[in-house]
């Protein structure tokens, strides 16, 4: 399942905005905030609040926002920039729309991006990993800690109970019972 970010695809409206005076752009702009808006009033919420919300309030904004796409994609020259950037919202819907079906997860992938940027400052050392197998490992590891920190999940309890799942043989077809957002609440979230 792959959720792609809102605030991607507005970076590039926003772009256009601000070098072109595209009202189309402008308008994009708009439209993208509204969401925005919702999902500002339900921050913090549980994931079924937010979940209700998104589908009185946000399933609509979209349910209109995709025809308009297309509408203003007919209208002006393919080869633009603006008809790219069009173009990547709606070859990305389904992952755009995807936060629309399940309140945990956000509209956009700045909450992860902070949370790993941490982890990217130390990316240098990276580079000095010995073997590119190694610096891949290094940025799997990371990439695992910093999920288990976004679930409330403690990285060290996790990733024990985990590798002696595997161990005992869990069923490869069943791999999605061993995600962080689906493993057991611990009481230290923090190593």
């Amino acid at each position: 399942m792959l959720v792609h970010c809102w605030s991607h695809l507005r970076r590039r409206f926003v772009k256009l905005a601000r070098n072109t005076k595209s009202p189309i752009a402008e308008a994009a702009v708009r439209q993208i905030a509204t969401l925005y808006a919702v999902e500002a009033t339900v921050r913090g919420m549980t994931p079924q609040a937010r979940l209700a919300a998104r589908q009185q309030y946000s399933t609509p904004i979209i349910a209109a926002l995709k025809p308009w796409f297309e509408k203003q994609l007919s209208m002006i020259s393919s080869g633009s920039k603006l008809a790219e950037d069009i173009r990547y919202g709606l070859a990305h819907w389904e992952g755009l729309t995807r936060f629309l079906g399940d309140g945990r997860l956000e509209l956009d992938t700045n909450p992860v991006e902070n949370a790993i940027r941490p982890v990217c400052l130390t990316r240098k050392n990276a580079l000095f990993a010995g073997h590119e197998i190694g610096a891949e490992n290094w940025a799997l590891l990371s990439s695992v800690v910093a999920t288990c920190r976004l679930n409330d999940v403690n990285p060290v309890a996790y990733l024990a109970e985990t590798l002696e799942a595997i161990i005992n043989g869990h069923p490869q077809s069943q791999i999605e019972e061993l995600m962080p957002w689906r493993f057991r609440k611990t009481s230290s979230p923090n190593p």
